[in-house]
């Protein structure tokens, strides 16, 4: 089984897809990507590690196309990578996830905190329940 969670810039929501997956699903090859890949946020990482996943040596990667057409299950995180992203395989499970951007969060360090640990929480439920969606063993 492999799954590929897919961003925008691969920066903070499918980098935080990826650390919860490999962590709930070690059984599963799990891979993330970007339309158009930046840089990890530095504040992706500091809320992840205040639930025990260390994206310290994480960095943003560009779509794999051979990894893209062999991935069972692709889930996009954004409508720009919904949009952006090449036609989904016929045979991958494609699901939508459009959840807000944390990286534009704005305000104090504090405050865009709160956002980023909205979207990580956010993110860990649908991580979980994927198992519930597609044929995921744990």
């Amino acid at each position: 089984m492999k799954l590929y969670f897919l961003c925008t810039g691969n920066s903070c929501r499918s980098q935080m897809a990826e650390g919860f997956a490999k962590a709930d699903y070690p059984t599963v090859e799990v891979a993330s990507a970007g339309t158009h890949p930046t840089t990890v946020n530095p504040l992706a990482q500091v809320v992840m590690a205040e639930v025990g996943i260390d994206l310290s040596s994480h960095h943003a990667k560009a779509l794999d196309p051979v990894y893209f057409a062999q991935a069972d299950v692709i889930v996009t995180l954004c409508g720009d990578a919904r949009d952006h992203c090449p036609v989904i395989p016929a045979s991958a499970r494609h699901l939508h996830w459009d959840l807000a951007d944390p990286a534009q969060a704005t305000g104090s360090r504090a405050e865009q905190l709160t956002v980023f640990r909205r979207v990580r929480d956010q993110i860990k439920a649908r991580v979980a329940e994927l198992k519930t969606v597609v044929p995921i063993e744990a």
